[in-house]
């Protein structure tokens, strides 16, 4: 039996919900966070950056794009704690492996 799987992201993400079907479809038990109705604390972000570190900035986003010139140049933390769907999506944990994004290296990771 498999550790339940935290998917972090927002409910309007359409990868969120592909990574979200297929994981359960593979029988995960997979928890949802949704990083705008309950965003993460500076503590939960801790092990998040020390992971990922700047890749867990999307700058592809329109979040991104409506950033002041400042916050862009802010470090990752400082940009996530004010603006958390700033982060990539999804980002997966069971508590022991984290992945970031749903590519076929993220897909391999759960087994998929």
């Amino acid at each position: 039996m498999t550790n339940p799987i935290t998917l972090y992201g927002i409910p309007t993400c359409d990868t969120c919900k592909k990574a979200q079907k297929a994981l359960v479809a593979a029988g995960y038990s997979v928890t949802f966070r949704d990083l705008r109705a309950d965003p993460l604390s500076e503590a939960e972000w801790a092990p998040l950056l020390a992971e990922f570190g700047s890749r867990l900035v999307n700058r592809n986003s329109t979040t991104w794009r409506g950033l002041n010139a400042w916050m862009k140049e802010a470090e990752a933390d400082a940009q996530l704690l004010a603006n958390p769907t700033l982060m990539q999506r999804p980002l997966l944990s069971d508590g022991e492996k984290m992945t970031l994004g749903w590519d076929a290296k993220a897909q391999a990771v759960w087994g998929l």
